[in-house]
């Protein structure tokens, strides 16, 4: 597994309660971000990408490595829940969503393992939760992250700035959930 080396959003002087793992699965590049809450809003603990060692690599040993590191960033950063985009397919490609179940499945599994709960969002609730269209493009979600979080540059690579959408998503809807019922 190679996880991003040198981590521009690592923070570990924060409150651990109420961190989010979100993930942007895939078998070649999977983007991760582990955010937390704070009293702006929501901050960056650690982002980066987890990808096989070799670009050809079996799919049982895509599989494994993205198991591997999953289960690695959840021990590390012990959040409280995992925010997940949900398998999107295109009629002229089914088989990319049959490939991407594998990797939401291994992911979900490691969640499991560790006892933490899976939320898994579809990518136009993302897209209209950052910024209010459900067809925005990359770039305005880039934007949008960058703005909620803060940071002073546009996150990079985009599996990251992907991960980094799904658990902010997570995070509005359960901060409007508790405002609504109190919870």
């Amino acid at each position: 597994m190679t996880r991003s080396e040198a981590n521009p959003f690592a923070d570990e002087t924060r409150a651990t309660h109420g961190r989010v793992l979100g993930i942007d699965p895939g078998l070649g590049v999977t983007g991760y971000a582990v955010v937390a809450p704070c009293a702006s809003g929501a901050y960056v603990v650690e982002a980066g990408v987890i990808r096989p060692r070799s670009a050809n690599a079996s799919l049982s040993g895509r599989l494994n490595v993205l198991h591997q590191g999953i289960v690695e960033i959840l021990e590390a950063f012990t959040p409280d829940a995992l925010a997940l985009e949900q398998v999107h397919s295109h009629v002229k490609h089914p088989r990319t969503a049959i490939i991407m179940a594998h990797a939401r499945g291994v992911i979900m599994l490691a969640a499991e393992q560790q006892g933490v709960p899976v939320f898994g969002y579809a990518a136009s609730r993302i897209k209209k939760t950052l910024t209010g269209s459900g067809k925005a493009p990359k770039a305005q979600m880039q934007h949008a992250v960058q703005l909620e979080l803060g940071l002073n540059c546009l996150p990079e690579p985009h599996d990251v700035a992907d991960a980094c959408a799904v658990a902010l998503c997570h995070f509005q809807i359960r901060r409007h959930q508790r405002g609504l019922y109190g919870v």
